[in-house]
């Protein structure tokens, strides 16, 4: 073989060899994987029974071992599983109009759980104090942390 074709089948061999790398769940920045689709498709159902104002749903998406702690300094704000049904339950009560787009940046899986970064952009309709309706938006990030009970990732934290 002459030294161009040679150089030529290295060069192209070389620029495939490097166009290969991680393949990515669709418009996502998350790597393919069935544990990362069945994490997914729990996080995509937490946001369609969000949408839908579905606290039932919402409920069963959550372990029993959820715990919400709002990061703030003190621990008035924070709550378990027990409260979460009350919480869910008055706020959805309270707003209409609720769409909730999520954009998924990473997924890190430590043994049985997984810490799921996202994007959100949400706005949603509330009745304010003086008995008006006020549009809100909101963008944010979030981290989702999920844990896999043996049959299905559940959520731990983030709802």
């Amino acid at each position: 073989m002459n030294l161009r074709l040679s150089s030529a089948l290295l060069f192209v061999s070389l620029v495939l060899g490097c166009a290969s790398g991680p393949k990515y769940i669709a418009n996502t920045k998350v790597e393919d994987s069935p544990e990362n689709q069945k994490i997914l498709a729990t996080v995509e159902a937490y946001r369609v029974a969000l949408e839908s104002r579905d606290a039932t749903k919402l409920l069963m998406l959550a372990s029993e071992k959820y715990w919400e702690d709002a990061g703030t300094p003190t621990g008035e704000d924070d709550y378990g599983y027990a409260a979460l049904k009350d919480i869910l339950t008055t706020r959805l009560k309270r707003a209409s109009d609720i769409r909730y787009s999520l954009r998924y940046k990473q997924i890190r899986r430590q043994d049985e759980k997984a810490f799921v970064d996202v994007l959100i952009d949400a706005s949603f309709t509330v009745v304010d104090a003086d008995g008006k309706e006020a549009r809100k938006d909101m963008r944010d990030r979030n981290q989702f942390v999920l844990e896999f009970d043996g049959e299905e990732w559940k959520f731990l934290s983030g709802m």
